[in-house]
């Protein structure tokens, strides 16, 4: 069935940066990523990050990802840059969303500065292991959703659909405990076989076996369901697209060209310039 509410299109390239404040460095090496995201993002200096986004609102831009590596603490070392986030939301308007990783109850007090919290969400303690390759628990991500709900800072969960080398199977039990805390945006990310990694040679997950967890999602989830920025291009990009527009997701990052415009033949289209958390 064609649903009929808005459909919110996200383009954050343009107007809402991603920004990492370790540069390309990072302590982990998933089996996904490899580092390889860092590397696309940008990187102010140590110390420039509030000149940097005093810059980026003079010129217009809506908000930033504050994002990097993990450290050896297995957080994003954003805690060393809680002045500075504190008067960039003094000093600017912009938006700000967070990757942050194994936060405790020490970072609330700079969490509350950042609109949004984006939380990677697995929900299987093999596939943690084995993916990411640090000594954690499903127990331990929820400890952080606990965490952040009951402090009242917004979060907006990922999951990555195929994360477990191509194979589905854990992301329906992930969305069955997501939906025990008070979330409004879930997003669901599709993995990319990215070359360089451990998973360079993984088939992508099918488009129909992805779209089955996009429907599970839709089905479970009252809030507003987003597909995010991460998932293979081309022609699997044009057919999944199309297929979570077609089961009624609120929100869709980045999509083809063709797809918005086919969109707006059967639902009413906003496009907005930001991350899709926002």
């Amino acid at each position: 069935m064609i649903g009929r509410k808005k459909l919110k299109i996200y383009i954050p390239g343009i107007k809402f940066p991603s920004i990492s404040i370790t540069g390309s460095a990072c302590s982990l090496n998933c089996a996904h990523c490899g580092k390889h995201y860092l590397e696309g993002m940008r990187r102010p200096e140590r110390g420039e990050l509030l000149s940097y986004c005093l810059d980026l609102d003079r010129k217009g831009y809506i908000g930033c990802l504050l994002s990097g590596g993990m450290d050896g603490r297995l957080k994003v070392p954003l805690d060393f840059y809680a002045e500075e986030i504190m008067k960039i939301k003094h000093r600017t308007n912009l938006k700000l969303n967070a990757h942050v990783g194994f936060i405790d109850r020490d970072d609330l007090e700079w969490l509350r500065y950042v609109d949004v919290v984006s939380l990677d969400f697995v929900g299987d303690d093999d596939v943690i292991r084995r993916v990411y390759k640090i000594d954690r628990t499903v127990e331990d991500y929820l400890r952080i959703l606990d965490i952040l709900t009951n402090a009242g800072i917004k979060v907006a969960p990922h999951i990555t659909i195929g994360l477990d080398f191509g194979r589905i199977h854990w992301e329906f039990r992930a969305i069955d405990m997501l939906m025990e805390y008070p979330i409004d945006v879930l997003v669901l990310d599709v993995l990319i076989p990215t070359k360089g990694t451990e998973m360079e040679n993984v088939p992508k997950p099918s488009v129909e076996d992805s779209l089955k967890v996009v429907k599970y999602a839709r089905e479970k989830f009252d809030g507003e369901l987003s597909i995010g920025c991460m998932r293979p291009l081309g022609r699997w990009r044009l057919n999944f697209d199309r297929g979570a527009v077609l089961l009624d997701v609120d929100r869709l990052t980045n999509p083809p060209k063709k797809i918005i415009e086919w969109a707006k033949t059967i639902r009413e289209v906003e496009v907005l310039y930001e991350c899709c958390v926002m």
